[in-house]
């Protein structure tokens, strides 16, 4: 992730609802959430709902697919993942076993795909 893309990814989080519906995202692993349980759960209205997902998406943080007759949008973890190693990229001037522990956190978990859950 370079500078311009974590720029845009920082700015579409710094709105409360955006940054609640990333964090929703993250919660519901792969299978993530159609966009009026989002909007329920957010407790904003459809029309709220839908500027703040385009928002995400255009900052790769969220992707959409269509299943059926909704829209559900899921985490983009590798993007979440660039942003926090744009974040630790020079983490304490190169001595990494000072911020081991925030490079464990950062790595913790991808969620496994639809084709890997059993």
């Amino acid at each position: 992730m370079d500078q311009r893309q974590a720029l845009v990814a920082f700015g579409a989080l710094s709105q409360e609802t955006r940054l609640h519906i990333v964090r929703m995202l993250v919660v519901s692993g792969p299978d993530g959430m159609a966009a009026g349980a989002i909007a329920e759960k957010a407790e904003v209205s459809p029309s709220n709902i839908s500027f703040h997902l385009k928002e995400l998406e255009r900052a790769g943080l969220i992707a959409q697919q269509r299943e059926s007759r909704s829209i559900i949008y899921t985490a983009n973890y590798e993007a979440l993942g660039g942003l926090i190693r744009f974040l630790m990229e020079d983490c304490c001037g190169g001595n990494a076993e000072i911020c081991a522990r925030a490079a464990a956190v950062a790595a913790c978990c991808t969620p496994a795909t639809k084709g890997e859950l059993q």
